[in-house]
């Protein structure tokens, strides 16, 4: 066969092609193969697996622009704002009239600076050669010829950069012309082609867009310009040829959309047929013992390597078997559609018909046996069959009917041998086939040869039965429901180490795929390409509620659970856990919503750990603790303030600063004790959760003045009372305004939480407290310590010269008491008692410290 086909023979046989000997072991392994009466060359696989399959000549349709004859008036504006090109690459296809010999313009490109600024001319020679010349800021290369003027299809390209003015001339995949040395100014100061320009196409613009000459103009066919502000290699020069288009630096994609067009130009539909590279493959000469490199399209000997587990296994399933679902499906066929080994099936030419055939008969068993296990030999074949069919190479003749019901059939067989009862026959084989998501890459492989199916009438497909779905096609977006599958990759699969979370203080219970596994691709050209993929899934357990990564969220239920997506899975590894290029957008009671930078399979994967679940006894304690703790301390700073202002407390920064520290802090406590009741109105709900958000953010925000107040006492600070004071109301009341009004506007619908008044734990709004509480927090800490280590320096000081000759343990002890005392006034008024609240999910007992604490703050 040749390369392709062996390649992919080996892999319907369970097993890979022979790949490249080591070292010192090509001569043992060509003796091996003489005995066996195998010479000459042997197909090889590389071990660095560079080999891609070859894109295949195929039809490419584009809209085309017909000039029929030389005048003034036919032209092709393009639509575009082109910046200024240091380098340039320009490519289309192009038929030349033959009627003509005279000079034509292909495009000009004209600035208000400069007419002729970028321009491709052509004309042609005595000898029917059609010589192409550049131009760039008006220096003219020579025409030299690049192709036959034979009236067929051309493609060339053209590339110029400044760095010394050089210059490239393709056609038809090879290079014809290249110098350096084309209006390059000097070494030291090159110039770009000007941006902002003129882009006419079959005309020479001798004023900036207009004033065309009959004799100048182009005579002919163009279609698929593309424009790049750089220069393409020769690889991805062929790669446009074969009608990819280079998506980076790409300033202009050829698009009838994006042109101008005058009326005389006629605007047609041209289909290209795009060639494919030609690649050479790997070869072992059996004679010589050496390498060598042979066209893939030969047809060549080739041998199948199995890893030595995996055929033991194979051989196993074989001599176990009973052969009934083969004989069953042959009978009702009369041939051999199924044959009695994996090893010895011949080399099949399966085409649309032949498949259809196969696999009605094989679905009309299966479903008749549908509650019977299936064999481990069944299994393989059935596996077989599908790998032949997905390499199937649809023709243009097939009949879509018959592709579609292929489709049918192919679903539904893949729905059967992943129902329940067969994980064991799965687990049997995992040698040879690593788990049910083989089947998920068939089901990929599959759903590509259905895209003759879209048509412009008919731009959705449906293909559906029971847990396997395909609801589209072009983007190919597939389904796969909770049957063995899950179960299956639940219990088997690995688990990356960057998703390998755990959980202090919590036992781990299982990892469990907690939605159906989707599958995601792009086709651009029938080729796939990666993109961006947004996706929400609806969780299968209701009472598992998934949580941000390493965030610890109090939750209902008996669950704590973390929720993970599914990275590309392969199926000889097995499949692999893992979040790389994904993040969690939004993640709710019944479905997470997550967004990759990258097309492949996906799924909710839940790390489910124990918790303690609270009492009802507990949870009123713990109510009750804060509604007695936040009226204590209402009332008491009611009573300060009422005392800061009767007793008339002479003004200073400080005072200041505590009085409104303390009508934050009795707002946000009043209303705290209040939300309860709100709860039943969803809109007083939501007023109260707004005012509690800013009432305790102001409080935050003075708890952080006070902290910078008391670093001015410390440590000088060289500004005025009033600039202070103006800095203190902007950060107290300003920022929490700020905060709240921004996050009001950005997440309005999502702002409360379903159960109490209070901020949505369950998505990012949360942040907008913990964030700044989390600053306020490391900021007082450090000023804290700061004061400590002042106030204990203080002291000793002090005590040398007070008491000079008290005893060390007398020091010691006045020291202590030095660090003790500001420590025991300050944390509360700086509000480091919330820190409590990182360790609430650990234990009950911390839950009650963090309410007592800081209720009666």
């Amino acid at each position: 066969l040749d390369w392709w086909h062996a390649d992919r023979y080996c892999e319907q046989h369970f097993a890979q092609l022979l790949f490249e000997p080591q070292d010192g072991e090509q001569d043992s392994f060509s003796k091996l193969l003489q005995s066996h009466h195998i010479r000459g060359s042997v197909w090889l696989k590389e071990r660095e697996d560079v080999l891609h399959k070859p894109k295949r000549r195929r039809d490419h349709t584009v809209p085309a622009l017909v000039f029929r004859d030389k005048t003034d008036t036919k032209y092709v504006k393009v639509l575009s704002d082109f910046p200024a090109l240091p380098a340039v690459t320009a490519c289309a296809h192009l038929q030349w009239d033959t009627r003509t010999q005279e000079i034509a313009t292909i495009f000009s490109y004209a600035v208000p600076a400069f007419i002729n600024e970028f321009q491709l001319r052509g004309s042609v020679d005595e000898e029917g050669f059609v010589r192409f010349a550049l131009i760039v800021h008006g220096h003219h290369s020579p025409y030299l010829p690049v192709f036959r003027a034979d009236g067929q299809w051309h493609h060339f390209c053209v590339t110029w950069q400044q760095e010394n003015g050089t210059w490239a001339i393709y056609a038809d995949g090879k290079r014809r012309a290249a110098a350096s040395g084309l209006c390059a100014v000097g070494p030291s100061a090159p110039q770009a082609i000007y941006g902002q320009g003129t882009f006419i196409i079959g005309q020479d613009q001798d004023s900036l867009g207009g004033t065309f000459r009959a004799k100048e103009s182009f005579s002919g066919n163009i279609t698929d310009l593309h424009i790049w502000q750089k220069v393409l290699s020769t690889e991805q020069i062929e790669k446009v040829r074969s009608c990819w288009v280079v998506e980076q630096d790409l300033v202009f994609e050829w698009s009838s959309n994006a042109l101008e067009v005058e009326s005389s130009v006629q605007a047609v539909t041209a289909q290209l047929l795009c060639p494919g590279p030609v690649e050479e493959c790997r070869v072992l000469e059996v004679g010589s013992s050496g390498f060598s490199y042979a066209s893939c399209l030969q047809t060549l000997p080739f041998i199948c390597c199995y890893r030595k587990d995996a055929y033991w296994q194979l051989q196993r399933a074989q001599l176990e078997s009973s052969h009934s679902l083969f004989s069953r499906v042959n009978t009702l066929a009369a041939r051999t559609v199924i044959p009695d080994s994996v090893f010895t099936s011949d080399v099949q030419n399966m085409n649309l018909s032949v498949a259809l055939d196969a696999f009605a008969f094989l679905a009309t068993v299966l479903r008749e046996g549908e509650t019977s296990v299936l064999e481990p030999s069944d299994l393989l074949a059935v596996l077989q069959l599908l790998k032949q069919v997905s390499d199937l190479e649809v023709q243009e003749e097939d009949d879509l009917e018959m592709l579609e019901q292929l489709g049918q059939y192919f679903m539904e067989v893949t729905e059967l041998i992943l129902e329940e009862q067969n994980i064991g026959t799965w687990s049997s084989v995992s040698q040879v086939i690593r788990g049910p998501m083989a089947v998920v890459e068939l089901c990929d492989t599959m759903v590509s040869l259905l895209v003759p199916l879209l048509t412009a009438d008919r731009t959705k497909v449906t293909i559906q039965h029971k847990n396997i779905g395909l609801p589209r096609v072009m983007v190919k977006n597939m389904w796969f429901g909770y049957g063995s599958l899950q179960r299956c990759l639940s219990g088997g699969s690995a688990v990356s180490q960057d998703v390998a979370v755990s959980d202090a203080g919590q036992k781990y219970v299982s990892t469990t795929v907690g939605t159906a596994v989707i599958s995601s691709t792009v086709l651009r050209d029938y080729q796939e390409i990666s993109t961006s993929v947004r996706y929400r899934l609806r969780h299968r357990v209701q009472n598992e509620i998934p949580s941000m990564p390493c965030l610890s969220v109090e939750v209902d239920g008996n669950f704590h659970v973390f929720s993970l997506v599914l990275l590309h899975v392969s199926p000889d590894a097995g499949g692999m856990w893992s979040t790389a290029g994904c993040s969690v957008v939004t993640s709710l009671q019944n479905f997470t919503a997550c967004f990759c930078n990258h097309s492949t399979n996906f799924a909710i994967l839940l790390q489910v750990y124990e918790m303690q679940q609270r009492t009802t006894k507990e949870e009123f304690t713990l109510q009750t603790l804060t509604f007695i703790g936040c009226g204590v301390s209402f009332c008491a700073l009611i009573v300060t303030f009422i005392l800061f202002l009767v007793v008339r407390v002479p003004k200073s920064e400080r005072t200041t600063v505590h009085k409104n520290l303390i009508f934050a802090l009795a707002a946000g406590e009043a209303l705290l004790m209040f939300s309860e009741l709100a709860k039943s109105n969803q809109v007083l709900c939501f007023v109260v959760t707004a005012f509690l958000h800013l009432f305790f953010m102001a409080a935050f925000s003075w708890m952080l003045i006070e902290g910078l107040l008391l670093w001015s006492k410390v440590v000088a600070v060289n500004m005025s009372e009033d600039r202070r004071m103006k800095f203190y109301y902007m950060t107290g009341w300003g920022l929490p305004v700020l905060i709240v009004g921004v996050t009001l506007a950005t997440s309005f619908n999502k702002y409360v939480a379903d159960t109490r008044c209070w901020l949505n734990t369950q998505t990012n709004v949360i942040w907008a407290f913990v964030g700044p509480v989390l600053f306020v927090l490391a900021v007082n800490t450090f000023v804290l310590l700061r004061v400590v280590m002042v106030t204990v320096a203080s002291a000793r000081r002090r005590s040398k010269m007070l008491t000079p000759n008290s005893s060390l343990e007398r020091q010691i002890w006045i020291q202590i008491w030095a660090m003790a005392k500001p420590v025991l006034v300050l944390v509360p008024v700086l509000g480091l008692t919330w820190v409590c609240g990182v360790l609430v999910h650990l234990s009950i007992i911390w839950a009650y410290v963090f309410i007592v604490l800081n209720s009666l703050q």
